[in-house]
């Protein structure tokens, strides 16, 4: 069964909170560890378990439960990506904190409450807060799919009914896969919002079409599966690609971006006659978003996906 850990971070930490979510890294002093099972917890922790990182919270000195109703300034939810290890390379300011955990950044929410957070969590956290930030571990992720499931709604204009099915599976089943899902969507529906910036009608990037807001994604240009997180949040690696036909034929490499920021099609286009005729009508056309900044992102395409 998987498990969540439950990390508090002080304020004084902004900087390591900065540097751990860059990294894909977290660590303890040893002698944060050292105490009771925590050492033995952080070990336990394998690839695929969720980490919940809070930063900012009231006083941490009250009694149980007394953090139900608290407010945390930010929530990070991420998932273990490689188990406990030991190093002494330097990349915090203030100290090694040798024993690390890699990690992966799912989510990230401002001014999160206790309620959101539901009990089992907040009092973790709380925990957390007057061990000197040692994780608490809590068995499955019914909390953390509570948490999930209480944010906003990442569903909006464009946003596929299976989005919201996958909350509701979330909350029914707390599935791993549910969770990974609705937040990695929740995200991309922020960088949705962002690419809209309020417009309720958009240019395709590739077809050129001008289109209703819901009929266009915020496509990654370099998958993000592949991508690191500071490549996933970079508007750079964002396009407009409509739900028309333009999103599926860049995603599986039918068509590319050359470098001289034109639509060519790739030998996969080729593996039916009526997927070649489709292809065959974005051939040729300019991208007017290709520059030099998003440039990289498209030539991973061509090399990884489109031509490999």
């Amino acid at each position: 069964m998987s498990k969540t850990a439950y990390i508090y971070v002080p304020k004084p930490s902004r900087e390591n909170l900065a540097i751990g979510i860059s990294r894909g890294l977290w660590g303890w002093r040893d002698a944060t560890l050292d105490k009771a099972t925590g050492l033995a917890d952080v070990q336990s922790l394998q690839t695929g378990d969720f980490v919940v990182l809070a930063h900012v919270g009231p006083q941490a000195r009250v009694q149980p439960g007394g953090w139900d109703t608290a407010t945390l300034k930010r929530v990070i939810v991420a998932q273990v990506t490689k188990p406990y290890f030991r190093d002494q390379a330097a990349v915090w300011p203030d100290d090694v904190y040798p024993a690390r955990i890699g990690i992966d950044v799912l989510d990230e929410e401002a001014d999160v409450t206790g309620e959101s957070l539901g009990k089992e969590a907040a009092e973790a956290l709380r925990l957390s807060a007057n061990k000197q930030g040692s994780a608490l571990l809590l068995p499955g992720t019914a909390a953390l799919a509570q948490f999930a499931t209480a944010l906003p709604a990442a569903a909006g204009p464009g946003t596929p009914h299976t989005d919201i099915a996958a909350a509701t599976a979330i909350s029914h089943s707390g599935a791993d896969s549910a969770i990974v899902q609705i937040l990695a969507r929740r995200e991309q529906s922020k960088l949705r919002k962002t690419m809209l910036n309020g417009a309720t009608q958009l240019p395709c990037s590739l077809c050129g079409r001008t289109l209703p807001a819901h009929l266009i994604r915020a496509a990654h240009i370099k998958r993000r599966s592949a991508a690191s997180r500071e490549e996933r949040l970079q508007m750079a690696n964002i396009m407009a690609a409509c739900v028309l036909g333009c999103d599926e034929l860049f995603e599986h490499g039918y068509v590319y971006v050359t470098s001289a920021g034109k639509i060519a099609m790739s030998p996969k286009s080729h593996t039916t006659a009526d997927l070649a005729l489709t292809a065959k009508t974005l051939d040729g056309l300019p991208v007017p978003i290709h520059g030099p900044h998003r440039e990289p992102y498209f030539t991973w395409h061509r090399d990884n996906i489109a031509n490999p």
